[in-house]
C-alpha cells in the first residue's frame, strides 16, 4: 500500500472540506432535481425531451465525478465506466431502431385505445 496515491487531494482530506464538496454536489442534484420536476410543467414541444436529457446528463457527469470518485480513479475504474457507457450506447441505439422501424398497423391509434372493449358473450361481462 507504500506507493498507492490517496483518494482524494492532500488539501481536500480534512472533514470539513469534504462535507463542504458533499454538500455543494448534494445541492447541485437537488437543484437539478427540481428543474427535472420544473420541465414536466413547461410546455417546449420537441425540446423538451432534449433539456430533461441534459438536465439527467449533468446528475449523472456530477454522480460520476464525485461520488463515484472517477476523477482520481485509475485506469480499470475508468475503463469500467466507459465499458458501462458503451453498452448503455448500444441499448438505447437498439431501443431507437425498433421503434423506428416499427411499421405503423402494428401500433394502435389513440382512438382504439379509448374505446372500451366489446362484451363478447350476451349483454354483460362476466
Amino acid at each position: 500500500m507504500s506507493g498507492r496515491r490517496g483518494l482524494l487531494p492532500a488539501e481536500a482530506r480534512g472533514a470539513g472540506a469534504i462535507l463542504g464538496r458533499a454538500l455543494a454536489v448534494w445541492l447541485a442534484l437537488v437543484a437539478l432535481a427540481l428543474a427535472s420536476l420544473a420541465m414536466a410543467y413547461v410546455p417546449l414541444g420537441r425540446g423538451n425531451m432534449a433539456v430533461a436529457l441534459g438536465i439527467s446528463s449533468l446528475k449523472m457527469l456530477l454522480i460520476a465525478a464525485f461520488f463515484m470518485r472517477l476523477r482520481q480513479a485509475e485506469g480499470l475504474r475508468r475503463l469500467a465506466a466507459a465499458a458501462c457507457l458503451l453498452w448503455l450506447a448500444f441499448l438505447f441505439a437498439l431501443t431507437f431502431t425498433d421503434l423506428l422501424t416499427r411499421a405503423p398497423a402494428s401500433q394502435p391509434a389513440p382512438s382504439d385505445l379509448a374505446r372500451p372493449p366489446a362484451p363478447t358473450t350476451g349483454e354483460g361481462a362476466f
